[in-house]
C-alpha cells in the first residue's frame, strides 16, 4: 500500500467506536490518507458532534455495537434527516444480514475488523468521492433514471424499488434471473440513479471470456509481460477505475479468475500481468448470473468466499411470463425502436401476451423486430408473430374487412379450457420437445430454451419429468 495522501483538500473523518485500539488504528488509517479524524465513543456524542458541525464531517466509520445502542439506529436517523454524508460501517461480526441491513439502511460501505489499511482507504476514497459528486451534481438519493416510465407490473415494483435503494451505496449487487430478463439493463438504471452516473461503466460477458486470456483481459498487462504485448493494456478493471464494472454471467468465471476477482473486491487491489506492484483500483462491482451460486458453491464450483462478497444484496428479476402487464409496454417501444409509428394492433397484443415467452425480454425483442421486417400492413396484427405456442385470435367485429382487428377491439387472454391447455401443460410439453430435440440432455435442452439449467431442474422435478436410475436422476423423455 502506498503511503501518500489522497489527492484535494484535507478532510474530516467522523470515527463513532468505543473501542480504543480500533480508534487509534481507524485515525492513523485516515491520517494516512490525508485526512483527520475525531473520535466519538458513543451514540450520544456523535449526535452531539453531528447535529453542532451537520457538514463538517466528509465521511463517518461507525461501529454497530456502541454503550448506548446500535450504530445502524444513528444511521437510520441521518438518512431519516436528509443527511447524505457516507456512512463506513465498521464491526467484528462478518455476518451476512448484518451486512445487507446496513446497506438498507443507508451504509456507502460495510467493513469486518481486522481490515487492512488497503480497504479502508479504498473505502474512504470512493465514501468521500461520493459526497463530492452529490454535492456538486445536487444528486438526490433514490432518484430514478427516467420518472417518465409506464407503472411498473407488481412483479417488478420491489426489484425497481430494492435497485433505487442500493444506487445510494457502493455495495456489491447481485443480479439473479433468468437469461434475457434484463440484467444488464438494471444494472445501468442502478448506476444512473446513484453517484458515478457520469463515470465509467464497463460490462464484460464473464462466459465468453476464453479461459487462457481471462486474467489479461479482466486486470490488464504491461508492454513485454508476455509475446504479442506490444503495448500496455488496462484491462476491464483499468477502463472501469473510478466507475462501475458489471460482470454478466460471473458464475461462469473459471476458478484462478475467481480468486483474483476475490482479493480485487477486498483489497481494492489488481495484479496486471508483468507489473512490478499492485495497482490500486476504486470499482464499484454489479455482478449478474442466472445460475444458482449456492448450488455451485456447494458443487465446488464457486467459492464460497466469492459468494459471500458479491452477494451483499441480491436482486432477482422476474420472469416475463411473471410480469405479462409489462407486455404491452415493452411491446410497444421495441416496435417504435424498429419502425418509428409502428403500431401494434390488439389482436397481436393478445397474441404476445397469451406466449410462455422463454427467452424473455430479449426474445421479445427479436420477436417484435422479426414482425416489423416482415409485416406488410402498417400495424403489427397477430399473424405477424411466428411463436411456437398456442393460441386464439381476437374476434373480428361488424363491420370489419375479413382478417382485419379493429383498433378498438377489446384484448382477448386466453383461458384454460378443454380445447386450450393451461399454461403449465405447455410449459411441460415445451420442456419434453425441447428434451427430446436435445437428446434428453438437460444442458444442451437449458441453452436451447433460453433458461438456466437450475431452473430447468427445478421445472423436470416440478412436472415430474425426472425418474431415478443408477447414476442418479435422468430426466424422462
Amino acid at each position: 500500500m502506498t503511503s501518500e495522501p489522497m489527492a484535494g483538500p484535507p478532510f474530516h473523518v467522523l470515527i463513532v467506536d468505543d473501542d480504543g485500539v480500533q480508534c487509534r488504528l481507524s485515525e492513523a488509517h485516515v491520517a494516512r490518507a490525508g485526512g483527520r479524524a475525531e473520535i466519538a465513543g458513543t451514540l450520544a456524542a456523535a449526535r452531539t458532534m453531528l447535529a453542532a458541525a451537520p457538514k463538517r464531517f466528509a465521511a463517518l466509520i461507525l461501529d454497530l455495537g456502541l454503550p448506548d445502542g446500535s450504530g445502524l439506529e444513528l444511521l437510520r436517523e441521518l438518512r431519516a434527516g436528509g443527511h447524505s454524508v457516507p456512512v463506513i460501517v465498521q464491526t467484528g461480526e462478518g455476518r451476512l444480514d448484518r451486512a445487507v441491513e446496513a446497506m438498507r439502511a443507508g451504509a456507502t460501505d460495510f467493513l469486518v475488523k481486522p481490515v487492512s489499511p488497503t480497504r479502508v482507504r479504498a473505502a474512504l476514497e470512493a465514501a468521500i468521492r461520493q459526497g463530492a459528486d452529490e454535492d456538486s451534481k445536487g444528486i438526490r438519493p433514490g432518484l430514478s433514471a427516467s420518472q417518465d416510465e409506464d407503472d411498473p407490473s407488481p412483479a417488478m415494483r420491489p426489484v425497481l424499488n430494492a435497485a433505487t435503494r442500493v444506487a445510494r451505496s457502493m455495495v456489491p449487487v447481485l443480479l439473479l434471473g433468468e437469461t434475457g430478463t434484463g440484467k444488464e439493463w438494471l444494472a445501468r438504471r442502478i448506476v444512473a440513479s446513484g453517484a458515478r452516473a457520469a463515470r465509467p461503466f464497463v460490462p464484460i460477458n464473464c462466459g465468453a471470456l476464453p479461459r487462457d486470456l481471462t486474467e489479461s483481459i479482466l486486470f490488464g498487462f504491461e508492454r513485454g509481460a508476455f509475446t504479442g504485448a506490444e503495448r500496455r493494456s488496462l484491462g476491464k478493471f483499468g477502463e472501469a477505475d473510478g466507475g462501475t464494472l458489471f460482470l454478466d454471467e460471473v458464475g461462469e468465471l473459471a476458478p484462478e479468475a475467481q480468486v483474483k476477482l476475490l482479493r480485487a473486491l477486498q483489497e481494492g487491489e489488481i495484479d496486471p500481468i508483468g507489473a512490478a506492484r499492485p495497482v490500486r483500483v476504486d470499482i464499484r462491482i454489479i455482478a449478474a448470473t442466472y445460475r444458482d451460486l449456492r448450488a455451485d458453491v456447494e458443487a465446488g464450483r464457486f467459492r464460497e468466499d466469492l459468494f459471500y462478497r458479491l452477494h451483499v444484496v441480491p436482486i432477482e428479476l422476474p420472469p416475463l411470463r411473471e410480469r405479462r402487464e409489462d407486455i404491452p409496454s415493452l411491446a410497444r417501444a421495441f416496435a417504435a425502436r424498429n419502425v418509428p409509428g409502428r403500431a401494434l394492433l390488439p389482436g397481436a397484443l393478445a397474441r404476445l401476451q397469451a406466449h410462455r415467452w422463454p427467452g424473455n425480454i430479449r426474445e421479445l425483442e427479436n420477436a417484435i423486430r422479426r414482425a416489423c421486417v416482415m409485416a406488410d400492413e402498417e400495424g403489427l396484427r397477430a399473424e405477424d408473430f411466428q411463436l411456437a405456442d398456442a393460441w386464439q385470435p381476437v374476434p373480428e367485429a361488424e363491420g370489419t374487412e375479413p382478417g382485419r382487428e379493429p383498433v378498438s377491439a377489446a384484448i382477448v387472454v386466453p383461458t384454460a379450457s378443454a380445447a386450450f391447455p393451461t399454461l403449465a401443460q405447455v410449459e411441460r410439453e415445451h420442456i419434453l420437445r425441447a428434451l427430446q430435440e436435445c437428446g434428453g440432455q438437460p444442458t444442451k435442452a437449458a441453452k436451447l430454451l433460453g433458461i438456466g439449467r437450475t431452473t430447468l431442474y427445478r421445472k423436470l422435478k416440478e412436472y415430474g419429468l425426472f425418474v431415478p436410475d443408477s447414476d442418479g436422476e435422468t430426466p424422462k423423455v
